[in-house]
């Protein structure tokens, strides 16, 4: 008895729409509850359990990698954000010093740790793939730290602003929502495959479907809230420019992970969550979105 590959893709869907807003829930309920230490210490394991996955995926077709130079460079980064942010510009320049400042000691470690190697055959691919997982996950992760904390308050005041949870519920909804209209429009009338070597199901009809949903959603969550995140006010032109902007990242992020697991074999980039796949398969999209929300509300919104 074969599996109906539509019922199949559609419970991936709702798993994933779950778990992401499952992981964002957690993440401002942890923040506004838990002690700074243990709001630190949950962004840690995220990012930490992500990039493992990350580097499990290269494993896979025999890229040997750095994981635990990676993870620990990762977690330094996280700490340093973490731990540097606050609403002053002094506090905001202190945490881009120290996450540049350890990202290029990251770099250097992972080349002296390469330099001793003789039996490994890809030298080059191991270095590159080591420092490839420390920008895509905990570099691209630390933009949900800015975003949480950025506006009113400090992680040592263990709370986060009404700023910081209108965004990130912001971002996950017209993220989702671009998966939920791809799915849905892609389903119904997708004809014309969009990158058929990457994601054979996706289409253009999926695509459109996905920005429309996108825009349709940011548009009603800045009409139902009034434009007003916390200190920032958000007008429906800038509705409609970050609803596409997200769903275009949202997309490439998405497309970006498909190009991971079918160049490794992989169906799912872990199981971290019983039945809902990895959390880069939840947080794929999101982490392409963060930094492009950070930017709009840091130097257009404020």
């Amino acid at each position: 008895m074969t599996q109906d590959p539509i019922s199949d893709k559609r419970r991936i869907l709702v798993h994933r729409i779950m778990s992401g807003t499952l992981i964002a829930s957690l993440l401002i309920l942890a923040a506004n509850h838990m002690p700074a230490i243990g709001g630190w210490l949950l962004l840690v394991a995220i990012c930490a359990l992500a990039q493992l996955e990350f580097y499990r995926l290269l494993n896979l077709p025999g890229i040997p990698v750095f994981r635990w130079v990676g993870v620990c460079v990762g977690a330094a980064m996280v700490t340093a954000t973490y731990f540097t942010m606050g609403m002053s510009a002094e506090k905001m320049s202190a945490a881009l010093t120290w996450e540049h400042f350890i990202l290029y000691g990251g770099m250097i470690l992972v080349f002296l740790r390469q330099f001793p190697q003789r039996d490994n055959t890809q030298p080059l691919a191991t270095v590159a793939c080591t420092l490839l997982g420390i920008l895509y996950v905990p570099y691209l992760f630390n933009f949900f730290t800015r975003l949480l904390y950025t506006w009113e308050y400090g992680p040592q005041d263990a709370r986060v602003g009404d700023t910081g949870r209108q965004l990130i519920f912001y971002l996950v909804l017209v993220v989702k929502s671009t998966d939920v209209g791809a799915f849905f429009v892609g389903s119904a009338i997708g004809k014309h495959k969009l990158f058929p070597r990457l994601s054979p199901r996706k289409t253009w009809e999926g695509f459109f479907g996905g920005l429309a949903f996108a825009l349709i959603a940011s548009l009603t969550f800045i009409h139902t809230t009034r434009g007003n995140f916390g200190v920032l006010h958000v007008r429906l032109l800038d509705g409609v420019i970050l609803g596409v902007m997200l769903s275009l990242v949202g997309t490439a992020g998405d497309m970006f992970e498909s190009l991971l697991k079918r160049a490794s074999g992989s169906k799912d980039s872990g199981a971290v969550v019983p039945g809902m796949g990895g959390l880069l398969d939840v947080l794929d999209s999101l982490l392409f979105g963060a930094p492009v929300l950070y930017f709009y509300a840091r130097f257009i919104l404020t």
